[in-house]
């Protein structure tokens, strides 16, 4: 017997089927742990899953040199807050990586991301700071095609030709029993714990613009939609977007300082082949972008 409870897949929350037939989803419901012997696989795979989600694993490689220095990274403009170090190609272990090199692309700076089957990050830390209520995020991308077999609410399919990654500081308070096991074994990996929160901006090919998007393993980790399908291929995509409010949106509370921003396209989940070219990154707090 099963007392009527459902996990729903790629979430903590349950639902509970009423004696009418009707499923009522239990928001503040944690999913039970693994058991004993499962915990092991499972945070394996969570492990895994959560690097790409904070984009904090290990690995800076020598050869990126010619990135971190690039026309593309040199554009980044962070209006006030400051880098803690350099935009840096971050690897998940013995994984594919994907492949990031700096491009013009139609006349503007930009990073060129290959995946062949790959799956790593790009990543720049910042100086926690807090942010102010309007901040705004500026980014650009330019997308040949999708992936038709991603479904971002299936762990098995969890890919994204193009995400941005926002982290975030906090005071873990939102955090379950799953969040902190996985947080040690990121830290022992790595050296990082998980950032309190990661919020991430994906152009999706089935998910409708706004839907929030639970990471399948926590939900501190989080995508929003914020383009869909195939109308805008082939040129360049601009978003300015309200972090404070996106944040808001996704997590139901306000913001904590913002830590540390990324790009990446990954496809190791369906074994596909995805490329895409993103633009630099631009900042501005409290006010919206001239032009």
């Amino acid at each position: 017997m099963n007392n009527g409870l459902f996990t729903h897949a790629g979430d903590e929350r349950q639902t509970r089927v009423t004696p009418s037939g009707h499923h009522v989803r239990m928001l503040n419901a944690e999913a039970p742990l693994p058991t004993p012997w499962s915990r092991r696989r499972w945070l394996l795979s969570a492990g895994a899953t959560a690097l790409a989600g904070c984009a904090s694993p290990p690995g800076p490689q020598p050869q990126d040199d010619a990135l971190a220095r690039s026309a593309w990274a040199r554009a980044t403009d962070l209006d006030g807050m400051h880098a803690a170090g350099e935009w840096t190609h971050y690897r998940y272990g013995n994984r594919r990586p994907t492949d990031y090199s700096p491009t013009q692309r139609e006349g503007r700076p930009a990073v060129h991301a290959v995946s062949h089957a790959g799956n790593s990050t790009l990543r720049l830390p910042l100086q926690p700071k807090p942010l102010q209520p309007g901040t705004r995020l500026r980014f650009s991308w330019w997308v040949p095609a999708l992936l038709p077999e991603a479904n971002l609410r299936d762990k098995t399919t969890d890919d994204a030709v193009v995400r941005i990654i926002l982290s975030f500081d906090g005071d873990h308070s939102g955090w379950t029993q799953r969040d902190h096991m996985l947080s040690n074994l990121v830290q022992l990996v790595t050296g990082e714990p998980l950032p309190d929160s990661s919020l991430m901006y994906v152009w999706d090919n089935r998910e409708p613009v706004g839907a929030v998007i639970d990471n399948p393993h926590t939900r501190r980790i989080r995508k929003l939609v914020v383009q869909q399908g195939p109308g805008r291929l082939h040129q360049w995509v601009e978003h300015e977007r309200d972090v404070w409010r996106d944040f808001q949106q996704a997590f139901g509370t306000p913001p904590g300082p913002l830590t540390g921003l990324g790009i990446m396209t990954d496809s190791n989940n369906t074994g596909a082949d995805a490329q895409a070219w993103f633009g630099p990154l631009s900042l501005r707090t409290g006010a919206s972008f001239a032009g």
